[in-house]
């Protein structure tokens, strides 16, 4: 068994989808880092600049001279260097005449208007499948799982431990940076790639996406903390509460216990079949039946994986059904304005008879830390 076989299932996925569409090959590109989770996803690099083209029987990765070592290591591709006097775009054009592409996929999401602007001078007819790898990312491989299991583990431990090392006084980015911190110690490749973590306190736990600031962590206030931990390339996505001493105001105690409920509910509802719009009313309902509907406003979940927001998505607008492979968070949250507010937040796997928490060892219960 190679250690590439994953690769090449995946590139035999994509290549089912491209005789549906009729296309002679597609074309990936990480050449301004738009795109590199595509490009890593089916072929395993994880350089800076590469162009990948696949085709009905190849499979090419182009990057530049610095790469050339690092390519050998993490695809099995072909590996075509550009030379000094070569760009990027000279040896797409050179993949796509060697290959005699025709009608060429690409997707649009992930391209800028510039390179595509570069592309389109090419003699190639180009199709937007724009979806078409997230799609296929959707459903998780046992390898893509165990990674997950593994970021989840670190964002776990070290969340643990930064509980140990936090203080009256510190502030939500030493702590975030602190957190960051274990999380590499602990064989992380750090947080994630193009989010920072949130860690809102008091008032500012109001914020749902209240990224760390130099506000000071005060006794007897609540401090929301979403975070994960990136590994192989893949995320995690947790979020827990503590507070420093008693908390000052119990309604927040109580509210807690409701995203608990809240939450446990949601995840018990995750099941192949299922939509994400059936999921999130089960959880919302018991928020609203409490009287807090109003205060929660986002969705209940979202996919993760390469990306710490992927398809599918669990929210009221949701008609995505979901499958087994998919990898979805669950996490309701309350929040009051001028007040503050929590989320409760794990990661499951839909199973073919239901789910399983990714996230599980770390306990969801609020934590009082003693002063």
């Amino acid at each position: 068994m190679s250690k590439f076989d994953h690769l090449w299932n995946r590139v035999g996925r994509l290549r089912k989808e491209m005789a549906v569409r009729g296309l002679d090959g597609v074309l990936l590109t990480d050449v301004e880092r738009y795109g590199w989770e595509n490009v890593f996803y089916l072929s395993g690099f994880r350089g800076s600049s590469a162009a990948v083209l696949i085709t009905d029987d190849d499979a090419v990765l182009s990057t530049d001279s610095r790469y050339v070592s690092q390519a050998a290591e993490q695809t099995p591709f072909r590996v075509l260097v550009q030379s000094k006097q070569q760009t990027i775009f000279d040896m797409i054009e050179e993949m796509l005449r060697r290959h005699s592409v025709r009608r060429c996929g690409f997707e649009g999401e992930t391209l800028s208007y510039g390179t595509y602007r570069r592309l389109s001078s090419f003699s190639v007819i180009w199709e937007d499948t724009d979806g078409m790898i997230p799609a296929i990312r959707r459903t998780k491989d046992d390898l893509e799982i165990s990674t997950i299991v593994k970021a989840c583990r670190i964002a776990s431990d070290a969340y643990e431990r930064a509980l140990k090392d936090v203080s009256v006084g510190m502030t939500e980015l030493e702590f975030s940076k602190c957190l960051e911190g274990h999380i590499v110690s602990l064989g992380g490749e750090g947080g994630w790639p193009d989010h920072r973590f949130i860690v809102a306190s008091g008032a500012r736990s109001a914020l749902p996406h209240g990224t760390a600031s130099d506000k000071k962590l005060a006794k007897g206030e609540w401090v929301t903390v979403d975070f994960g931990a990136a590994y192989g390339g893949y995320m995690s996505d947790l979020t827990r509460n503590f507070s420093l001493g008693e908390v000052s105001d119990p309604e927040f105690l109580e509210i807690h216990s409701l995203l608990e409920e809240a939450h446990r509910a949601g995840a018990e509802a995750i099941a192949p079949g299922k939509t994400g719009r059936e999921v999130d009313f089960v959880a919302r309902s018991i928020i609203d039946r409490a009287g807090y509907g109003d205060f929660f406003g986002h969705g209940l979940g979202h996919g993760l994986g390469v990306e710490i927001h992927e398809s599918p998505r669990l929210s009221p607008r949701s008609a995505e059904i979901l499958s087994p492979g998919d990898v979805v968070t669950v996490e309701p949250g309350v929040y009051i304005p001028e007040r503050g507010g929590l989320r409760l937040e794990d990661d499951y796997l839909v199973t073919e008879d239901g789910h399983r928490r990714l996230s599980c060892d770390l306990p969801q219960d609020f934590r009082i830390l003693p002063l």
